[in-house]
């Protein structure tokens, strides 16, 4: 029997209408939740991910706002737009789009966030606090995203082997770290695999949670997969097809239609992760400005 389809454009809108309800509750307080996106050069992929993040930002009423820069911007020139972002009150989350110009240290841009407003979740702090399990950090938006996924299927992960193909620091190891966490949608005996691991399906074989974050088009088939597994998809990637309208198609990591034959939950390329990672952002933005009024952040 053919995997359930995970639906991540539903989850995602669910997530966003509690995003609006909470920056509602704010907005009566006088705060309204700003997420700044800065932009260097005119990547197109970039441009278009920005635009629909300000786009979101509108939608949930929160204060949306993108600042672009030319892909002539000198590291300094970048660190200044930084640093004038916190020590601006009125924004609660900054985020500066990757990739940068190769003039620009992507290491060092981040470590310049505040921590506090970093809703992107990888400034050294945050990424501390996801591994020790302290929750008043920001997780990265797309490993939180399969979480969420996770909870809204009714996946009971406590005692799973989860597998994750990837060793990223935007998806796979802080997905491992949310995974191995003691609680509920977590509780999971992690391996971690990557281009190094010596016979990959025998770890994917083994797992009753398989995530895929490798970045390598239709990676993952259905062989590699044990019967009734879920697989999280996190893949995107352009394959060249000259029948598409846009000379191109998204694929993800994962070899849909015979993992999806194999899998018991699956999520698909495009609809699935994709659309929760910006759902996450918000709900991060709006934990950052909450967390700058705790009277409000009880429920006074």
């Amino acid at each position: 029997m053919p995997a359930e389809i995970i639906d991540g454009a539903a989850v995602a809108t669910k997530v966003r209408a509690e995003v609006a309800i909470a920056a509602a509750a704010l907005a009566k307080h006088g705060i309204v939740p700003g997420l700044t996106v800065v932009l260097v050069g005119e990547d197109p992929g970039s441009m278009v991910y920005v635009a629909s993040k300000e786009k979101a930002c509108l939608e949930a009423g929160m204060h949306g706002e993108t600042i672009r820069l030319p892909a002539s911007t000198s590291q300094a020139e970048l660190l200044a737009v930084v640093d004038r972002l916190n020590a601006d009150p009125a924004i609660h989350g900054i985020l500066v789009q990757m990739p940068l110009p190769k003039q620009i240290d992507s290491q060092t841009v981040i470590r310049r966030i505040a921590p506090q407003k970093d809703v992107d979740g990888f400034h050294p702090v945050n990424v501390g606090k996801v591994l020790i399990g302290d929750r008043d950090g920001f997780a990265p938006c797309t490993p939180w995203g399969v979480q969420v996924l996770l909870e809204a299927y009714g996946v009971k992960t406590t005692g799973m082997e989860c597998v994750i193909v990837g060793r990223s620091n935007i998806v796979g190891k802080p997905m491992a770290s949310l995974m191995v966490q003691p609680g509920a949608h977590a509780d999971c005996t992690v391996t971690i695999c990557h281009s190094r691991t010596r016979d990959l399906a025998s770890h994917t074989k083994r797992a009753d949670l398989l995530i895929a974050a490798i970045g390598r088009a239709e990676f993952v088939t259905g062989d590699m997969i044990r019967p009734g597994a879920v697989v999280i998809d996190v893949g995107m990637n352009r394959v060249d097809d000259a029948t598409a309208k846009a000379g191109y198609r998204l694929k993800g990591d994962v070899h849909f239609e015979s993992a999806k034959q194999v899998a018991s939950l699956i999520t698909p390329v495009p609809g699935g992760v994709g659309r929760m990672t910006i759902a996450m952002l918000l709900k991060n933005t709006v934990r950052a400005a909450e967390m700058t009024a705790p009277a409000i952040r009880a429920g006074a």
